[in-house]
């Protein structure tokens, strides 16, 4: 039996915020914005690629610097819902400035800053988001809720995509005197996302915080003492070989994900000719997909235990993005693309409730930052990867091909971790 009662009220505010932040991730993250970038700004799709790719490399990069130290400050000082609450105002107001980017050769740089000060900004706010779980959620159903608030995020990017291509981009004539010819349909779906976000995060951001500050110092010694909790905790680590493990797996899958998710508009709108239309409908039955498979594989985690529904979920990604890759033609590519869904979402969330399981009271904003770490480290050498390769060999495919290495090298140290399956907190 559980120690620690649901806050069912607090989970569902909880679970909302994956849903407000769906937005940000199909529109800006994944589909439409960077195929309106390879298509109407960049020079080609392979410069394009490149580019995207260099911004999402350094975007990591910093995510990746900041992240863990975060997480600790956190931990010490109990402010995860302050800097829940900037990071996301920060990811707004840079999403909704990209309606000013125009389809101008020009505006290339805003376009690329604006879209990796938001990325940067939503990836440290799923730090102290992630780290909530623990506290709201009983143990034995740390699983579900995971999975289901996952799957919930993937049902809003659904519903957002759809109201993205019905209600502005194929909506004939365009509402609000909208001008096709200077992408205003297109851009519009920009203000959407940040609207969408602002609404939907509300709910937790006006909740109480379960958890409470461990000291009322001084903000320099707080900072001080984070810094030296996430330096013990490192060296811990390296005691550790079944949580490195996890952590250098989860690296790995999250940098494999990362690749496939920025590139995915580029590679439908360079290699298979898709224009928004045809990206927007693509993104809508892969994220009803993903939704499928991060529900569904929810009891898994709890029966099976998260390691179990780690390993499965890397098995499924390994063979459908391979079969991605070698898609023939465009049919094909929807096929493959469709069945990929289905393991993006377990491996994503059943990474969550591993940490959830395992991770000790006292240092959750502080893994969750170190898991955040251990998703953004290198996360700026999987685009970097693809950008140099694209650009060597011109082909988007060649490029691409990093992420089935680290997919199999993902599930090699994952099947080596401690099973959670017993773990109650």
């Amino acid at each position: 039996m559980s120690t620690n009662p649901e806050r069912r009220g607090a989970l569902i505010a909880w679970s909302l915020y994956d849903w407000a932040t769906s937005a940000y991730a199909a529109l800006i993250q994944t589909f439409l914005f960077p195929a309106y970038f390879a298509r109407a700004i960049a020079p080609d799709a392979a410069t394009g690629t490149a580019w995207w790719g260099n911004t999402m490399g350094l975007a990591g990069l910093a995510i990746a610097v900041l992240a863990p130290i975060l997480g600790a400050l956190a931990d010490r000082g109990g402010q995860r819902r302050r800097f829940l609450a900037l990071l996301t105002l920060i990811n707004v107001l840079a999403t909704a400035a990209l309606w000013t980017v125009r389809p101008e050769a020009d505006l290339a740089l805003r376009a690329l800053v604006l879209a990796g000060v938001g990325t940067v900004a939503l990836e440290l706010a799923f730090v102290f988001y992630n780290a909530q779980l623990a506290d709201l959620a009983a143990p034995e159903r740390i699983g579900r809720w995971s999975g289901w608030a996952w799957g919930l995020g993937y049902l809003g990017g659904l519903a957002c995509l759809i109201l993205a291509l019905l209600g502005f981009v194929q909506a004939t004539p365009p509402p609000f005197g909208l001008d096709p010819a200077a992408a205003e349909p297109v851009r519009a779906t920009f203000l959407l996302a940040a609207a969408w976000t602002a609404v939907f995060a509300l709910p937790l951001l006006l909740a109480p915080d379960a958890a409470r500050a461990r000291t009322d110092a001084p903000a320099g010694r707080v900072l001080r003492t984070a810094f030296a909790d996430l330096a013990r905790s490192l060296r811990r680590l390296r005691h550790d070989a079944s949580m490195l493990r996890f952590f250098v797996g989860r690296l790995l899958l999250i940098d494999g994900l990362t690749t496939v998710f920025a590139f995915g508009g580029l590679f439908a709108a360079g290699t298979f000719g898709f224009d928004e239309r045809a990206v927007l409908l693509f993104a809508i039955v892969l994220n009803l997909t993903s939704a499928v498979g991060a529900v569904a594989f929810a009891g898994l985690d709890d029966r099976l235990g998260a390691r179990s529904a780690m390993v499965w979920s890397l098995v499924g990604l390994l063979i459908t993005g391979a079969a991605l890759l070698l898609a023939p033609g465009a049919r094909a590519f929807w096929v493959c693309g469709a069945l990929l869904g289905i393991f993006v979402g377990p491996a994503q969330a059943a990474s969550r409730s591993y940490l959830a399981r395992m991770a000790p009271a006292g240092q959750r904003n502080e893994l969750f930052g170190l898991m955040a770490f251990s998703g953004k480290a290198t996360t700026f050498l999987g685009p970097f990867l693809v950008a140099a390769l694209t650009t060597a060999s011109g082909s988007q495919r060649v490029g691409l091909a990093v992420v089935l290495v680290m997919f199999t090298a993902a599930l090699l140290l994952t099947v080596g971790v401690a099973s959670d399956r017993n773990a109650r907190q």
